[in-house]
């Protein structure tokens, strides 16, 4: 993928980010504008209950760059960015969080990256990356990693950090067969792009994680996620179904 043929998509998933979302969009824009790359900005308002969409759509009212996708309904992360994808114009697509964890200026080597795969994700086990995580965290993250190798067959050493890019054309059929909506749909995803052949390329990535926990609520959900993923890829075949145009 050269560079002088890509127009990206910067998808933005937020739930409740009023505090952050406007200095986000700002260090966003003033990255992408520099790389002189055709670029929108693409924020999913999943449902917040704050200030969140107003933040967004001010900023949009001055930039014709960024764009507002909204719905009332928190329904996650994973349908967030799906969304997202539907209404995305570019041929390379980036997904980031919304909380400023991690750092945004390392976009465009990951833009970079996908002229050698298909796609490019974040890992914070990776040698050189820069990372301020809490322990238990750290611990979550190892043994979660764990129970998605031994479900999915994927050998990736981190599937959950929020920085990732993807080449449009394989994923267009691709989330047409994904069922995931909330926080492992990153492990579905990239297990379907793993049976598909396509090529993941794991980079470092610089983030300072608060102390944000999960509760067990959420981490029973995440771990019945995994077994519906192990479940449709290994009895019923439901990724199967359907064969990407991977280029």
């Amino acid at each position: 993928m050269s560079l002088t043929n890509i127009e990206v998509s910067l998808i933005i998933p937020a739930y409740n980010e009023e505090p952050t979302i406007e200095t986000l969009l700002t260090i966003l824009d003033q990255i992408l504008e520099k790389t002189g790359l055709i670029y929108e900005i693409i924020v999913v308002n999943d449902g917040s209950k704050d200030k969140t969409k107003n933040k967004v759509l001010n900023v949009s009212h001055e930039n014709n760059h960024v764009k507002v996708v909204s719905y009332n309904v928190n329904r996650g992360k994973g349908y967030a960015l799906k969304k997202g994808f539907s209404y995305a114009h570019g041929n390379a697509i980036v997904f980031i969080d919304s909380d400023l964890d991690i750092s945004p200026h390392q976009i465009y080597s990951y833009i970079k990256a996908l002229d050698y795969g298909d796609v490019v994700i974040s890992s914070k086990h990776h040698p050189h990356s820069d990372v301020e995580v809490p322990f238990s965290r750290k611990f979550l993250s190892y043994g979660f990693n764990y129970l998605v190798r031994l479900l999915t067959g994927l050998t990736l050493s981190d599937t959950q950090t929020g920085l990732k890019a993807i080449r449009r054309k394989p994923f267009e059929s691709i989330f047409a067969v994904l069922t995931v909506g909330r926080f492992a749909f990153d492990v579905e995803f990239l297990t379907v792009a793993n049976l598909y052949g396509l090529k993941i390329i794991e980079m470092p990535v610089k983030m300072k994680l608060t102390n944000k926990s999960f509760s067990p609520v959420q981490m029973w959900k995440m771990f019945m996620d995994l077994l519906c993923i192990s479940y449709n890829l290994r009895v019923i075949k439901w990724y199967s179904r359907i064969k990407p145009v991977i280029r």
